[in-house]
């Protein structure tokens, strides 16, 4: 079992930055994948960007070049910095665990097997 705790959603006017942070305890974290998500109010939940057990990134369309994801394996955390926000980057965000081995790690949902309660990120025009 994987419990998952986001942290760092908030306010902030567009062209700002945010950093999420992901906790997580439970079992071996430096052996899975890590992916970030997003839902936007009456819309479907919808792939950010995800890190691998090696450190690899891949990232969605939309965020590429805006949005970094790292990893510390020391404290179990994954982080999501986000610079350069949009109002359409209005979401709440979630944190999620891949247990699978392939690379890069999935962009479907579906193949997630935790998932944190999410942090409310708003970003005002």
């Amino acid at each position: 079992q994987v419990q998952l705790v986001e942290s760092g959603g908030g306010l902030v006017q567009a062209g700002g930055s945010l950093r999420l942070s992901c906790a997580a305890s439970g079992r071996t974290f430096i052996r899975y994948h890590m992916g970030w998500f997003r839902q936007a109010p009456g819309k479907e939940r919808e792939f950010v960007g995800a890190i691998s057990w090696s450190g690899g990134t891949n990232y969605a369309d939309s965020v590429k070049g805006r949005f970094t994801i790292s990893r510390d394996n020391a404290k179990n955390t994954v982080y999501l910095q986000m610079n350069t926000l949009k109002p359409e980057d209005t979401a709440i965000y979630y944190c999620a665990v891949d247990t699978g081995w392939g690379l890069p790690p999935s962009e479907s949902l579906s193949e997630y097997d935790y998932w944190g309660q999410g942090t409310q990120v708003t970003v005002s025009s």
